[in-house]
């Protein structure tokens, strides 16, 4: 048997990896921006502040400047990796099936990597400055608290209306941007027992998107359901629901996969090892496009 035969396998293995990583993709990779980067840490944007028109009050003076203020936006890249053995060559042939369970489980495993890195970034320390020393942290006055729209209560249409009151208070377009809510089982559940939701009077106005009774868009959100939210924004008595807008967050990659067949001979029975890494990093782009929501839990 030729020894190249492992070769196949690999080209075969990350080819369906790639294709159902582009057909499938996680939750939020869609929702956020994207762009790829080699060095231990890279800028995705430059910010520039806005600027005002200054008065002219006199005919021929001398000309002032207006300087914009700027900063700069970090990513950093982490590391990860999915080795996988297989016991027999014959298994080994199945890693060439794009529906064989080894692709379906690296998939899988990287689009759940990947919501985790955007989940983690939407309120934690951004990196901004020259060289991304600067902690920016996120903007606390973005939040709507638990107590909107009934004391202890999940996520409900009062909350989501005074999170848009918030981001358009803020000059947020929602004629350009696409905005997202982020939302769990149980918010979903809460949502679908608003009146505004279900009542038929209300029908008349902005009526939610319900396909096979989900609530999918509301009031120019779209929703994405995500129980990563729930183990990773959950606090004492409350679980936080990221709100956003695409422009708001970014996903770098710095190696989308990267595959290796190979046999383990330090193991016994030799088997073979479909070895997967990747390495990626997820951060918000600008404060005042992501925000936050406060959702009761007992």
């Amino acid at each position: 048997m030729s020894v190249n035969i492992p070769n196949h396998y690999v080209q075969s293995y990350s080819t369906n990896i790639e294709l159902l990583l582009q057909t499938r993709g996680g939750k939020f990779r869609s929702a956020v921006t994207t762009g790829s980067y080699v060095g231990k840490q890279a800028s995705p944007v430059d910010q520039i502040g806005s600027v005002e028109m200054q008065p002219v009050t006199t005919r021929f003076a001398p000309m002032g400047r207006v300087d914009a203020p700027t900063d700069r936006r970090w990513v950093f890249p982490s590391d990860f990796d999915l080795p996988q053995l297989i016991d027999s060559f014959d298994k080994l042939r199945l890693i060439t099936d794009p529906e064989s369970a080894y692709v379906r489980n690296a998939v899988m495993a990287a689009d759940r990597q990947y919501d985790r890195l955007i989940v983690n970034a939407f309120f934690g320390t951004a990196k901004t400055g020259e060289q991304g020393a600067t902690s920016t942290s996120f903007t606390a006055a973005n939040e709507v608290d638990v107590a909107e729209g009934g004391a202890n209560s999940r996520l409900n249409v009062a909350k989501i209306k005074a999170v848009k009151e918030l981001m358009e208070t803020n000059d947020v377009d929602f004629e350009v941007e696409e905005a997202f809510i982020g939302i769990t089982a149980k918010d979903h559940s809460a949502l679908l027992k608003d009146i505004e939701i279900i009542g038929k009077d209300f029908k008349n106005g902005e009526a939610p998107v319900l396909i096979s009774g989900r609530v999918t868009e509301f009031l120019g959100f779209k929703f994405i359901q995500s129980e990563l939210i729930e183990r990773h924004l959950a606090g004492t008595n409350e679980v936080t629901l990221p709100v956003w807008v695409k422009s708001g967050m970014h996903l770098g990659m710095w190696n989308e996969m990267n595959h290796k067949v190979s046999q383990r001979d330090d193991l016994q029975g030799l088997p073979w090892q479909v070895y997967t890494t990747m390495t990626g990093g997820a951060t918000r782009v600008e404060e005042n496009k992501v925000y936050a929501i406060e959702s009761y839990r007992a």
